[in-house]
């Protein structure tokens, strides 16, 4: 399960990774899930991710915090289709509207949680 869990993180350093680079591609990728099925496509990588975090944390360089943090993450991804798509419209606005580099600074720590859970689950 630890490919799983490093493939995904390496997804969410990617994607902050462009939010850093382009903030404005992130935020057009972002778009594309304002519908129905992009929050439960999203929602399902979210719990994905979590279960595959929480299922490689024995083996991880820092199991504890691996787990927690799937846990969160799985939470999170259970939550995300009760935000519904009106009230993720808003909330992809309001970020948007904060300027790039508020908006590199947040991709910047997607790139960074990203790239340090793709290491703590590696062998």
């Amino acid at each position: 399960m630890w490919r799983v869990a490093l493939v995904l993180s390496l997804l969410v350093a990617a994607l902050g990774a462009l939010g850093v680079v382009a903030p404005a591609r992130l935020v057009g990728v972002v778009r594309r899930l304002e519908s129905p099925g992009g929050l439960y496509a999203a929602a399902a990588l979210r719990v994905v991710l979590g279960v595959a975090l929480v299922l490689a944390a024995p083996t991880a360089r820092a199991p504890e915090v691996v787990r927690l943090l799937g846990a969160v993450i799985v939470v999170a991804g259970l939550v995300t289709p009760l935000v519904g798509v009106a009230r993720f419209r808003r909330l992809r606005e309001w970020w948007s509207a904060r300027g790039p580099i508020f908006m590199r600074v947040w991709a910047g720590f997607a790139l960074v949680l990203g790239l340090w859970l793709a290491y703590a689950v590696a062998p």
